[in-house]
């Protein structure tokens, strides 16, 4: 997320030389596993320009949202008592509703329509979205692939070409677009469109919280020029949310939104771009708009390809990708508008290490965020959004508003460094990675120090690795069960002694079970045979399986793992660490949740509450405390064991009986069951008031 033959330094020059525009003031990174901070307040507000005002008062210290107006950014250039660092990695797009032709009342959705989609690239002028809308503060964007990145680099003559297909002509778009609503069964009259006599209305869901309010009324305006009827829907996330990703596309509650996302962080290998935005098998397959996708069986599999990185040389893979370039324009489910140039404030006594992606809102935040030259003290930060959709470990929210505050409570293994993309190690002491000959991915400079590197012809996968989860029998299957003997990749990962001795939030230790709960989860929401089924995860689980192949746990002291995949980075660092554990969420805490979908009463992911018709799992909030703290006094007294009859020869009882008492504590003292193992715990989350307070793990007894 290089063209062949480029120098990897070159392209990450390249990448980089974009991120001077803006002169940003120089960016240190000064990492601390721990935090640096004692605690950070998050609080809610919408309006940037009073944001800016905050900050320079000394209100809020710090905004998690980008600045993208030219004036506001000017204000703080300005401003002697902020500073600032830059990203490039959000851009804004058109989500398009695919479901047709018509919905369950009706209703003609010309976007149903391939050809209509694909005209809408030539009927926006992207151009004056970025002069007149953005101010200059960003570039067109057309595909999937962020400007500066080395994959835009890499296939840039590629993309130059697609660009001049694709220009701006809203006649001839016009055209098209005419030629395909007649075929469709629509009339044009008095130039506009009409279906069995009612007028063709696109429901158009428009964000009012940034630019993309402007950029709405702008798309809006084209689309009544070529005739149809708009009814403009202005909405926030939280109001969006229920619609777009949430709600049955079938329904026809909305045509177009006004999508934006983010990367967050400096990604050097994009493959998996085409299976997360047109595909059914993307990560959002738990939302019913990705399950409604139809894409080209060609497009599909080249998208699945990519992602799972099953190609066999630099030159197949740069002809998936070229064609994958192609082929999404043709699907354009998504129309791809502009890549930002954002700012993020601060206050100048405030350090950050803002990422070239992700800004702020990187992985790499909890770990840098601090008062200059100081260690300890409070930051209060504002955001637009502070809480939008349930949390829960398994499916809960996909929002950035959501997963910024995760991210500061989980103790991952590893995390992007935010200047390059590669790795900065928190949980492993050194990894050996063997792969075929055949498999492109090659180590940089500097990771010698953890990275062994080597090539062999053949990698044989031990008869006892454990292959997958059989949920009807409850039993492990191992790799000479399921006829596998081959893997393309081998990782062996020495986590350090970290089993009895890694403490959780609510000071339970470690152990194998977390381990293993954590990998059978996945199958039984992929099994018919098991209550946590669940269909929208089901082409996602399908995708991973076809990349990943078996694991075996070598030693426990330290905690040596051995993984067998089929999947491959062109970074070796990042093939390396594709397949580790960072074990999030302790066992236990999963149980709960387990425990509570089996009866029935809630659901981890959106679309399977949706569909059994109960709450969507929140641990954090609303009726769904009431339901898990009942499934955590049951288990207290039964001393429920999930998948019990394996489980039981590595989870002993008194193991079970610490555990649940620990988490009745924990939530007696909290009113939350929401426990990690990072450098922040939650100590509260007000979903009324949606303020958020985290404070560092070293106040935790």
């Amino acid at each position: 997320m290089l063209k062949k033959g480029i120098p990897r330094i070159l392209l990450l020059l390249l990448s980089l030389l974009l991120f001077s525009l803006l002169s940003a003031p120089a960016q240190t990174l000064n990492v601390n596993p721990n935090g640096w901070l004692d605690q950070v307040a998050f609080i809610p507000e919408k309006d940037m320009a009073k944001a800016v005002e905050m900050m320079s008062k000394g209100d809020i210290d710090i905004y998690f949202n980008e600045i993208s107006d030219p004036q506001l950014f000017r204000r703080i250039k300005e401003d002697p008592n902020l500073t600032y660092g830059t990203s490039f990695g959000l851009y804004y797009e058109l989500t398009f509703n695919p479901v047709g032709p018509t919905y369950k009342d009706g209703r003609l959705n010309p976007f149903s329509n391939k050809k209509i989609r694909e005209a809408m690239n030539i009927v926006i002028d992207r151009q004056y979205i970025v002069d007149e809308i953005m101010g200059g503060l960003a570039e067109v964007k057309l595909l999937p692939l962020n400007k500066g990145f080395p994959e835009y680099e890499r296939y840039k003559d590629t993309i130059a070409n697609l660009e001049k297909l694709y220009k701006y002509d809203f006649n001839k778009g016009k055209q098209i677009i005419t030629t395909e609503m007649k075929k469709m069964g629509a009339e044009l009259k008095g130039n506009k469109w009409y279906y069995k006599g009612n007028p063709v209305v696109v429901k158009f869901i428009i964000r009012t919280e940034d630019r993309r309010k402007q950029i709405g009324d702008y798309v809006a305006n084209q689309l009544e020029k070529l005739g149809f009827t708009v009814e403009r829907m202005y909405k926030t996330s939280r109001e969006a949310s229920p619609l777009w990703v949430r709600g049955n596309p079938e329904d026809g509650q909305w045509d177009i939104y006004t999508g934006g996302w983010i990367t967050t962080v400096l990604a050097r290998d994009m493959a998996d771009n085409f299976r997360f935005f047109y595909t059914p098998d993307s990560e959002m397959s738990y939302s019913p708009l990705w399950r409604a996708y139809k894409p080209d069986k060609a497009f599909r599999d080249i998208a699945n390809k990519l992602a799972q990185r099953t190609f066999k040389s630099m030159a197949e893979r740069n002809y998936l990708m070229r064609k994958a370039l192609e082929l999404c324009l043709k699907d354009s489910v998504r129309v791809f508008l502009i890549d930002q140039k954002a700012a993020w404030a601060r206050r100048k006594n405030i350090d950050i290490a803002v990422d070239y992606a992700g800004g702020n809102s990187s992985r790499a935040w909890p770990y840098t965020l601090r008062i200059a030259g100081k260690e300890g003290g409070s930051v209060k930060a504002g955001m637009s959004e502070v809480i939008i959709d349930p949390w829960n470990p398994i499916a809960g929210s996909n929002w950035v508003y959501d997963t910024i505050f995760w991210e500061a409570t989980f103790g991952r293994t590893w995390i992007y460094h935010p200047y390059t993309g590669l790795p900065i190690l928190f949980g492993i002491e050194s990894a050996d990675l063997t792969v075929t000959a055949d498999v492109p991915t090659f180590p940089n400079k500097g990771s010698e120090s953890w990275l062994k590197v080597k090539r062999v012809k053949s990698i044989t996968v031990p008869d006892d690795a454990w292959y997958g989860w059989d949920a009807k029998k409850q039993t492990m299957i191992t790799a000479k069960e399921a006829g596998v003997k081959e893997a393309k990749v081998k990782v062996v990962i020495n986590y350090g002694d970290v089993l009895g001795k890694k403490k959780y939030h609510d000071g339970t230790v470690q152990s194998l079970g977390d381990y293993l709960v954590d990998f059978i989860v996945g199958f039984e929401r992929a099994s018919k045979d098991s209550k946590l089924y669940d269909e929208s995860y089901v082409d996602y689980f399908n995708s991973w399986r076809e990349s990943f192949v078996a694991w075996k746990i070598v030693k426990e002291h330290p905690l040596v793992i051995e993984y067998y995949t089929n999947y491959a980075e062109l970074d070796a660092e990042l093939t390396a660490l594709w397949p580790t554990t960072s074990v999030l969420f302790p066992w236990h805490a999963l149980a709960i949740g387990i425990r509570a979908e089996e009866e029935g009463k809630l659901a981890f992911s959106a679309d399977k509450a949706e569909a059994t018709k109960v709450e969507w799992m929140n641990y954090i909030g609303g009726p769904s405390l009431g339901i898990l703290k009942e499934m955590l006094d049951k288990s207290q007294k039964d001393n429920y064991l999930p998948f019990k009859n394996f489980l039981s020869k590595y989870v002993k009882e008194g193991e079970i009986k610490e555990r649940y008492n620990a988490l009745s504590n924990w939530y007696n003292r909290f009113k939350h069951f929401w426990v990690s193992n990072g450098p922040y715990y939650l100590e509260k989350a007000d979903t009324v008031a949606h303020t958020v307070l985290l404070k560092n793990a070293k106040f935790l007894k």
